[in-house]
């Protein structure tokens, strides 16, 4: 490490120009968007592999479905739209990524200042669960000298990677191929492995693992206890998508009701529009030869044949609704007939079996508080024809193996957990994701688990790992491509509604390089910022004249002085006191002096204020920074980060 890099930097300014970053700073692993972005629009796509690899070891599935929290903070938003910075990402985990037939830039990549710097002594760790949260820990792990062990319940890992996204968005060869590379590190896998049936905590300690991660998420879906929600063809999503996802689906009928508005909700409906994986399987059987020719024609009989129709009802209305916008369109493209603005009040049938859902008009969603407590229109009656219906809204946890012996407590359904350390009521014992904060995305799965094993790590070995900043200015040497101003989103394509909805293909596709250059050129770089030394400004008004979102202007004390934040920083540069400055008129404070404003959040670092600037008072530079690993040698020390939690939205 060179000298450039403080120590344990402390003060204000750098935490301001961390969070400038919003991109990487709204990540919870803090991946650096704007790193690997810049490096696309510059060609190079494999620097910019490793930096989106540097955090996160679940890059590549991350450029598929991650719920991008990056692009809902990207700054460039809040000129036109944001920067496509999930498809750019898969755009170079497709090149770079497992996927394209080696782990070894997906094992170099690993950013090893994240990891503790001092290393186990091989002791036995079991993890529970083969899911997004449990590989983190492994692989994370299994790097700093630790014999992990990682037992699945299901034939195969994944956990709701294979089992809760559906196989048109999410490659199962992908999903393997990441995988396969965490367990290339030197992690065991067992299958077919269920706590609670095939062991227990209690056999664990015995069998002599030190400490023990549950990564079990939620697997069970939840339902209303509607009237008539005991009839044949009522499903919850999660089953539903389990067995879609294992080419054994559930029996649906022509007419399907999906209960929800959420993006598991879409999953669950845009799967339901879809045929089943083995309904493809033997029609292509029946073809012969697996030619795409066949292909082909098997799907167009399937297309022909199926005359499904999928509605989804949901409390929300379409403006409220939780599920990306995206899916909501494509989904309409696909056919889904949406009934927004309206609940369920009772499942209609027959005989035991079901004929229709009756919904009443949803007037407001939650209270005067905020809470969730959905009001409704009694009057306002629909009933819609129906022969199957779907629940997708929200997941449970099954918390059956626990027993008193273990000495883990559970509340409200979910496992307890120290939110800092993620260590539960045992203090061998360990969870986080879903099982411990409720359903959300993968990303804050990744992130919790990091912070779950360094806890786990510092538990074993005594100490207490917390989280540097380093950082530094640099000279901004960089060029924008030409229009980059100008040049509007536009998102990675995807293949045409009715082929969709025929078969099981990948929906999206990746952004050609010319297109991908395009779209990652539109990157404001937040990292880079203009840097005034006002010793050497001669106030002549230069850059405001210049700037084209007009931005910067020079005023005087009195608009400075109107808020007491700037008052005080006046009055100390000034050495004048606060109460003289307010009983001075606004000829009177513009005479003491002026200041330069400047806004930074619509900023686009044209550089055109520092090229126009005579005096060279403005600069360009860029803010670098880097989080590492620190062991902490006593609990009274300080640094800008702490460890427990930083991670963690």
């Amino acid at each position: 490490m060179t000298n450039q890099w403080n120590q344990f930097e402390a003060i204000e300014g750098s935490d301001y120009w961390i969070r400038m970053v919003k991109c990487q700073h709204a990540c919870p692993v803090h991946t650096n968007a704007c790193g690997y972005v810049t490096s696309i629009a510059e060609g190079r796509y494999e620097d910019a592999y490793k930096i989106a690899r540097a955090t996160n070891p679940f890059t590549s599935i991350c450029g598929r479905v991650c719920g991008a929290p990056c692009e809902v903070n990207c700054r460039r938003g809040d000129v036109d739209a944001a920067v496509s910075i999930r498809a750019l990402k898969r755009f170079v985990t497709d090149k770079f990524g497992p996927e394209s037939g080696s782990p070894a830039t997906h094992h170099a990549g690993c950013d090893q200042r994240m990891l503790p710097p001092n290393r186990g002594d091989y002791e036995k760790i079991a993890v529970v669960g083969g899911g997004v949260s449990g590989l983190t820990v492994a692989h994370d792990l299994v790097q700093i000298g630790y014999k992990v062990t990682v037992f699945e319940s299901n034939p195969e890992p994944g956990g709701m990677l294979t089992v809760g996204v559906p196989v048109f968005r999410l490659p199962r060869e992908l999903v393997k191929a990441e995988i396969n590379a965490i367990l290339a590190l030197g992690v065991d896998l067992k299958c077919n492995m269920r706590l609670g049936r095939d062991f227990s905590i209690a056999s664990l300690r015995s069998d002599g693992f030190k400490a023990i991660f549950l990564g079990i998420g939620l697997p069970k879906g939840r339902k209303l206890n509607l009237p008539g929600g005991d009839r044949e063809m009522v499903y919850d999503g999660m089953d539903f998508l389990r067995a879609f996802n294992e080419g054994k689906p559930l029996s649906l009928g022509r007419r399907v009701v999906v209960i929800g508005g959420g993006n598991v909700a879409y999953d669950v409906a845009r799967s339901a529009v879809r045929p089943e994986m083995s309904s493809m399987s033997e029609t292509l059987s029946e073809m012969g030869r697996g030619e795409q020719v066949a292909y082909d024609v098997a799907r167009s009989a399937l297309r022909m044949s199926s005359d499904k129709e999928v509605h989804v009802v949901c409390l929300e209305s379409r403006a409220e609704m939780p599920a990306d916008e995206v899916e909501i369109v494509e989904g309409e493209e696909e056919g889904l007939k949406l009934h927004d603005s309206r609940g369920p009040r009772e499942i209609l049938g027959q005989n035991g079996t079901v004929t229709g859902l009756r919904t009443a008009r949803c007037t407001s969603v939650f209270d005067a508080t905020g809470r969730f407590n959905p009001s409704f229109d009694e009057k306002d009656v629909e009933d819609i024809p129906a022969d199957t219906i779907i629940f997708a809204i929200g997941q449970t946890s099954d918390l059956s193996f626990l027993k008193p012996e273990d000495g883990v407590e559970s509340e409200r359904g979910l496992i307890k957990v120290n939110r800092e350390t993620y260590q539960t009521t045992a203090p061998d014992v360990f969870a986080c994701g879903d099982i411990a904060h409720g359903p959300r995305l993968f990303i804050d799965a990744i992130a919790s688990a990091q912070v779950a094993a360094r806890s786990m790590h510092d538990f074993l070995r005594g100490t207490r790992t917390e989280i540097a900043v380093r950082s530094q200015w640099a000279p901004a040497i960089y060029t924008m491509a030409e229009g980059w101003e100008r040049t509007p989103r536009s998102n990675p394509p995807v293949i045409d509604a009715a082929q969709r909805s025929a078969s099981l293909d990948i929906i999206e596709e990746s952004y050609p390089p010319a297109e991908a250059h395009r779209q990652a050129a539109r990157c404001l770089r937040c990292n880079i910022n203009t840097v005034f030394d006002t010793s050497t400004c001669i106030a002549c008004n230069g850059c405001v004249d210049v700037c084209p979102q007009s931005i910067i202007k020079l005023v005087g004390l009195s608009e400075l002085c109107k808020e007491d934040r700037w008052l005080d920083m006046v009055s100390t540069s000034l050495a004048v006191p606060r109460d003289e400055l307010r009983r001075m008129n606004k000829f009177e404070l513009d005479s003491l002096g002026g200041v330069m404003l400047k806004d930074e959040s619509t900023c686009i670092r044209c550089a055109m204020c520092a090229s126009r600037c005579p005096t060279h008072a403005i600069t360009m530079k860029k803010f670098e920074f880097y989080r590492e690993c620190v062991t902490v040698p006593t609990p009274n020390e300080k640094i800008l980060y702490h460890a427990a939690g930083t991670n963690v939205r």
